[in-house]
């Protein structure tokens, strides 16, 4: 097959402007291959996850080359299949529960009528070669089953065998659960966010994407340098997440959460208009979400010494029931920006929802 070439996208200029910068610990993955080199990660790690639930991870196998090259392919995916071919790959999102295939831009109510503008494609790593894709993405679909795998096998399984580790568990003892060997809704994003006009900006107090905590067990974010990701810190402060020259920002999501009895809590962040030097600029991704297979139930790892000394009681699991993970995802996926949440008590600032059972949150 030939391939053909791929225009270089190019990022906007790095921002000048001094913002509120979460501190946030770096973790160099030099010698992640090793059992020695996990183990002198492991305290590192269970710092950064339980202070400030981001981290960055460094020097994690994948060059700079080959992260630039999937930036190229994000924009491609937007920029270079028609509108046509796209509605014959929409993700069945509503349907389903399903983020396989393209999101268009406007299917998220963030607030006060204002809807995202962010459009997506999205391709499970489980059946990225078996599944159909637009004609234009048809080339590359094996450098990017490839980069996926690199990225799942040397960063994310070694951040689960020191997770593991740091929670006195065998380092291989979430591995299974999130492996190829079944059904999964992990999946590589092709993301671009568009700017908001100056009327939806005011609408929706500059946010593009509300507060919220992931579905998944960690999610695999590789810097780009348009400033829009903020982090809630544990004081409740919006912090601006900074870029770092191909760096990937890790952070925990809920199944993570659930399995570890809240010991690491699910990180909340949103995106919001990026800082006056940026605006007008679009914003390109390239995200790694991975999931515990869809037959696993999200309940708490009671073998670890430090979920056992957990009140599981505050878990968010409504009437006590532990959801599949499927039927998390599924219900969640689904009705994301779809209904409209109810304010949590007196907060003003925070809706709650019910998502497969499980009590999720939404700040604004």
């Amino acid at each position: 097959m030939t391939i053909p070439d791929v225009p270089v996208y190019n990022h906007a200029p790095v921002t000048k402007e001094d913002l509120d910068w979460a501190d946030l610990a770096t973790i160099d993955m030099s010698n992640a291959d090793t059992f020695e080199g996990r183990q002198a990660l492991v305290k590192q790690v269970h710092d950064a996850l339980k202070n400030e639930g981001f981290l960055y991870v460094v020097n994690h196998g994948l060059t700079q080359e080959q992260t630039e090259r999937m930036f190229n392919l994000s924009d491609y995916a937007v920029e270079n299949v028609t509108e046509e071919e796209k509605s014959r790959y929409v993700s069945k999102i509503r349907e389903e529960g399903t983020y396989n295939g393209y999101k268009p831009r406007k299917l998220w109510h963030i607030s006060n009528g204002v809807h995202d503008e962010i459009e997506q494609y999205n391709m499970n790593f489980r059946d990225i070669l078996t599944k159909e894709h637009p004609q234009p993405l048809r080339p590359f679909v094996s450098e990017i089953d490839a980069f996926m795998k690199e990225a799942h096998s040397r960063i994310f399984n070694n951040l689960m065998r020191i997770i593991a580790m740091s929670l006195g568990l065998d380092e291989e003892h979430f591995i299974k659960m999130h492996d190829h060997s079944a059904h999964a809704e992990t999946f590589l994003r092709f993301v671009k966010y568009f700017p908001h006009s100056e009327d939806d900006e005011e609408k929706s107090q500059n946010v593009w994407l509300k507060g919220h905590t992931d579905a998944n067990s960690l999610t695999l974010l590789f810097s780009q340098p348009v400033s829009a990701l903020q982090v809630m810190t544990k004081d409740g402060k919006w912090k601006w997440v900074k870029h770092v020259e191909n760096a990937i920002v890790v952070n925990i999501g809920d199944s993570m959460e659930f399995f570890t009895g809240r010991y690491y809590q699910a990180t909340i962040h949103r995106v919001r208009q990026p800082p006056a030097d940026q605006r007008g600029f679009s914003r390109v991704g390239l995200i790694y979400f991975v999931m515990p297979h869809d037959e696993e139930d999200l309940h708490p790892v009671v073998e670890s010494p430090l979920v056992k000394q957990m009140d599981l009681t505050k878990m968010r699991f409504i009437g006590g029931k532990v959801p599949r993970m499927e039927e998390y995802r599924r219900t969640r996926i689904a009705g994301y920006g779809n209904t409209q949440p109810k304010r949590a008590g007196a907060r003003e600032d925070i809706e709650e929802e019910d998502f497969g059972g499980v009590v999720v949150q939404h700040y604004n």
